[in-house]
């Protein structure tokens, strides 16, 4: 998955006759005593080599700060003499589950120089390593180019995430950022872009466009007034902001001197301090990410609790979009959410805000530059008392009559979106979307609850009166010629089989009314297994009628529930199809029916349609007389195999 080849370093960051040049070299050929870690680990270890990946090196930075994290993504057993093999192992959280990402050690070199990210002791190769290990996840090292802390915050903890837009802070922001630090949280941040992609350094020493670590916050008394302070870290390791509070700025002069000895470093080491108001005013956006997420008020009283729920948007089935499309965003999947009351002593606790939604979506690529993020969001609905014990999903009529009590700030095509809420205990709908209808793609919902929770998936159809038949066919005079036919057939043949089934229908009853190609013999010879209750391989005449009557229906069914009259459903009106014959289906079985039954070009015809119903009524009997305790009979025990396997 990761050779030591071009494959692996990926397009863009080098010249072709740099490329040519770069030779895979174990640590062991470049020095003589290679070691994971020498004299600990700090954030100071390192330095950035030609990929821009500040972003995952800033967050490298803040995971230097937690040893036990630190440990945990880095095994600290690995060593360059015992048990040697070249081969070494880290730990990332991706998207709800740990992978453990082994590689080797040859790394990329020229002139037997490490051209990524490299120790400032040659013999410490921890940083280059952690640094394969994740190009390897990312795809290439080229897919490591760009990118924010959040990102690697998050596959380094699996923890809470919260991000703060420091262009309208909260008025908490400090007392958050306290109870990150102590909580040992990570901490990372960014700047605004500039007029280029460069990373032009301005004046004051802030580089745009450039991320950094929030590696401390301090308050202290200077001149009688109480200044609150934030350190920062550049990965560059060296440029720093020269503005109040930076390392040679007069006002350190006004602090104690235990306190000046404590904070205060004068040395080009990329760490400074600056002021909470210029950290709002000069960066725009703060991920702080904690595997406790008691951070996120400072109660101790209560605990957070964190569930993850993994679904999928599917175009036709269960993408249904924004709300600005009310017809279709019931086709998203729907969460039903139960808040408990809280317990006293953490009510009183209680603050404003008592749970936390993330959406995540899953990459769909294998290499990180290839991903093209949608624009995702969510929505929360408080369900109305008349509608608590209503099951499956809500349909389009609830969405049109009840406006959301919280949502995402916006839809973002960003891998994470998120939203801090408060809501009175009860029960809520959590809608997660796209922006667009019909864009496919996989993702994670993390809910992040103060008071205990019930969370439920809603894919199921809702509570349904089936659609009542036409009380006239709209050619009385061909069904009567149909139903001649029939008799003419029944009367000619006194028991029918799966070859003169797939004839009567296909050239008489059903003639003009199939478009693609008609029954095949194997959905024949499944509609004679599925209404054969005398086991005989052959349909009687009682059979056969019975039989007549489920096409009628279902190509009734059929013909009012296709909105568009190509001959053919979408996988949209697959499902109103289906609940029009009193039945119900979840999203998932929705999917596999559509791939199943639809065909290369997703739609379903009419005799797929059919054979569809069949089976699927047939199971739905069995299950639910399984589901009431009652034993199958060997028949249906047959009706069942046939149903799921043929």
């Amino acid at each position: 998955m990761f050779p030591p080849d071009k494959t692996s370093i990926g397009p863009t960051i080098l010249s072709a006759s740099d490329l040519k040049s770069v030779q895979w070299v174990r640590p062991s050929k470049m020095v003589p005593n290679p070691r994971l870690v020498v004299d600990g680990i700090s954030r100071f270890d390192f330095g950035q080599g030609i990929v821009g990946n500040c972003w995952f090196l800033a967050s490298i930075g803040a995971l230097t700060l937690q040893k036990p994290i630190m440990a945990q993504v880095v095994p600290m057993d690995q060593m360059f003499d015992e048990n040697y093999c070249g081969l070494f192992h880290f730990k990332f959280w991706r998207f709800g589950k740990w992978v453990d990402v082994v590689i080797d050690d040859k790394l990329p070199t020229i002139n037997n120089r490490l051209i990524f990210v490299h120790s400032k002791d040659p013999t410490e190769f921890w940083p280059a390593l952690l640094e394969k290990a994740y190009a390897k996840v990312c795809g290439s090292y080229s897919d490591m180019n760009a990118g924010t802390p959040a990102e690697a915050l998050v596959d380094f903890t699996g923890g809470v995430h919260v991000c703060v837009e420091l262009s309208s802070p909260p008025p908490n922001l400090w007392e958050l950022m306290s109870r990150a630090g102590l909580s040992r949280a990570l901490m990372g941040c960014g700047t605004a872009p500039g007029a280029t992609s460069e990373n032009t350094v301005l004046p004051n020493g802030v580089v745009e466009g450039h991320a950094y670590t929030v590696t401390g916050v301090k308050q202290m008394m200077s001149r009688g007034q109480l200044v609150r302070l934030v350190r920062l870290f550049n990965p560059w390791g060296k440029g720093e902001w020269i503005g109040d509070w930076s390392d040679r700025s007069p006002l350190w002069q006004t602090v104690s001197p235990q306190e000046r000895d404590i904070c205060l470093a004068v040395a080009d080491n990329g760490e400074f301090w600056m002021t909470l108001e210029d950290f709002s005013k000069f960066y725009t956006d703060l991920d702080i990410c904690c595997m406790c997420p008691e951070f996120l008020d400072g109660s101790s009283i209560c605990h957070w609790k964190t569930s993850f729920y993994e679904g999928r948007w599917v175009a036709g089935t269960t993408a249904g979009g924004c709300l600005n499309n009310r017809d279709s965003f019931w086709l998203n999947p729907q969460y039903r959410v139960k808040i408990d009351q809280l317990f006293e002593k953490c009510a009183q606790s209680q603050g404003e805000k008592n749970m936390l939604v993330s959406l995540m979506q899953k990459p769909d690529k294998r290499n990180r530059r290839l991903v093209k993020n949608l624009h995702i969001g969510f929505s929360i609905f408080a369900v109305p008392d008349a509608l608590l014990g209503v099951e499956g999903k809500f349909l389009a009529s609830f969405f049109a009559s009840n406006n959301p009590v919280a949502q995402s700030k916006t839809y973002k095509n960003a891998r994470e979106v998120m939203e801090f809420v408060s809501l009175m205990p009860g029960e809520y709908l959590i809608v997660p979307s796209t922006y667009d209808p019909n864009d496919t793609a996989s993702f994670l919902l993390t809910i992040v609850s103060k008071s205990e929770t019930h969370v439920h998936e809603r894919s199921g159809g809702h509570d349904y009166n089936p659609v009542e038949r036409a009380e006239n066919s709209k050619d009385d005079t061909n069904d009567d010629n149909k139903r001649t036919i029939l008799r003419q057939f029944s009367e000619k043949y006194e028991e029918v089989d799966a070859e003169q089934l797939q004839k009567l229908l296909n050239e008489n009853i059903l003639k003009g009314d199939l478009k693609s190609g008609g029954f095949s013999d194997d959905a024949c010879r499944s509609m004679v297994a599925l209404m054969d209750s005398s086991i005989t391989g052959k349909l009687n005449n009682e059979e056969l009628v019975r039989l007549w009557g489920k096409v009628t229906t279902f190509k009734d069914i059929f013909s009012r529930t296709a909105v568009s009259q190509s001959g053919t459903l979408s996988t949209s009106e697959l499902r109103n199809a289906i609940m029009a014959t009193g039945m119900t289906v979840s999203d998932e079985m929705l999917k596999l029916m559509a791939v199943r039954y639809g065909g290369s070009s997703g739609y379903i015809s009419l005799e797929n349609f059919i054979s569809l119903v069949l089976r699927f009524e047939c199971m739905t009997k069995i299950f639910n007389k399984l589901s009431s305790g009652m034993k199958m009979t060997l028949r249906e025990s047959e009706w069942l195999y046939v149903s799921m396997y043929t």
